[in-house]
């Protein structure tokens, strides 16, 4: 053998025998994620059967929710975005879906792509601007930016009613997709609906946390200054979190207001904006499961304290500070960096 060549079975650049171990492992780690995340879906699937009919509506409800949470996960956990304002992208969507619906009896699906597109829109624009400023003066810019919106929503009273909102009725609780139509005020068609959308958003943020674009985007949350040395743009990289996170937030505003047949000024306000982040911390963010599992949690903690007592909110900030106590990265993020360090 002479010096520098690779010993026997040593992996080399243009494969061969040494390869082949490597490969299986990589293999085996690519499935491991991919049938966890495909078996939580299934079992959020099944679970309609065996649910009675108001925790059917309750998960309904969390599943949608987290579609907004695991969007803002794409900006926060995966670039490094700590936005206050995505209340505006979740708005976009809920009244672009609804005001369409309403006020222009546009049918069912053709507003829901209304509040996607809107949202999306409204995050590029919104991006192209906010994305100028860094750290605090960013959180201040998308705050700014979500306080406007809202108080639109609060002066075109004409066409939203501000906070009184208005109610989804008639055609406007009918999705016709061909020859078949589905009453989206039936309690199995909207668990269904929503089902498939989280299923869809799954997907998307799974793919896109084992994408080049996704590893693009933990380098910009790293280490911004290694990464733009390295030639990356990482303001485009950045934008395009903020587009993809944004589109998703409207994908659950459109979905609220079509499938419980309700808008108003409140879903456009600040406490929407700061629900997902709290989701997205308790679950773990930079995961793709964690918004979904802080969704769900959140959501419980809420309903079961304020059974127990009218301080509800007090017993569930108790809970959440033991949670940070003991889970600093989330109840997923702990997971990976203690158990399974394979979880995307």
């Amino acid at each position: 053998m002479r010096a520098g060549d690779p010993p026997p079975h040593a992996t080399t650049p243009e494969g061969g025998a040494g390869d082949r171990p490597r490969h299986g492992r990589a293999g085996r780690a690519a499935w491991r994620p991919a049938a966890v995340h495909a078996g939580v879906a299934l079992a959020l699937l099944a679970l309609q059967f065996v649910l009675p009919e108001y925790h059917r509506l309750a998960l309904t409800r969390i599943m949608v929710l987290a579609v907004y949470a695991m969007g803002f996960n794409v900006a926060f956990g995966y670039a490094g975005l700590l936005s206050l304002g995505h209340a505006m992208f979740f708005a976009a969507g809920l009244y672009g879906a609804g005001l369409t619906v309403y006020h222009l009896d546009w049918p069912v699906w053709l507003g829901f792509l209304a509040g996607v597109t809107a949202g999306a829109a409204l995050s590029a624009v919104a991006g192209a601007v906010a994305l100028r400023t860094k750290g605090v003066a960013f959180m201040i810019v998308t705050l700014m930016f979500a306080q406007t919106a809202y108080l639109a929503t609060l002066h075109f009273t004409t066409w939203t009613r501000g906070d009184e909102g208005l109610t989804l009725t008639g055609a406007a609780r009918v999705l016709t997709l061909g020859p078949v139509s589905l009453d989206l005020a039936d309690a199995a068609t909207r668990y269904n609906v929503a089902w498939a959308l989280l299923a869809a958003t799954l997907l998307v943020t799974h793919r896109l946390a084992r994408s080049r674009l996704g590893r693009a985007l933990v380098a910009v949350r790293e280490n911004e200054a290694r990464t733009a040395m390295l030639g990356y743009d990482t303001f485009a990289l950045r934008w395009r979190a903020l587009v993809i996170s944004g589109t998703l937030s409207a994908v659950s505003g459109a979905a609220t207001a079509l499938l419980f047949a309700y808008i108003g000024s409140s879903f456009a306000s600040i406490q929407t904006s700061i629900e997902p982040l709290l989701f997205t911390l308790l679950g773990g963010a930079g995961t793709v499961l964690g918004p979904l599992l802080g969704t769900a949690l959140m959501f419980t903690l809420i309903e079961v304290a304020s059974e127990i007592t009218t301080a509800h909110l007090l017993a569930v900030g108790a809970v959440l500070i033991a949670l940070v106590l003991f889970f600093p990265k989330g109840l997923v993020g702990t997971l990976r960096d203690r158990v399974a360090p394979w979880l995307p």
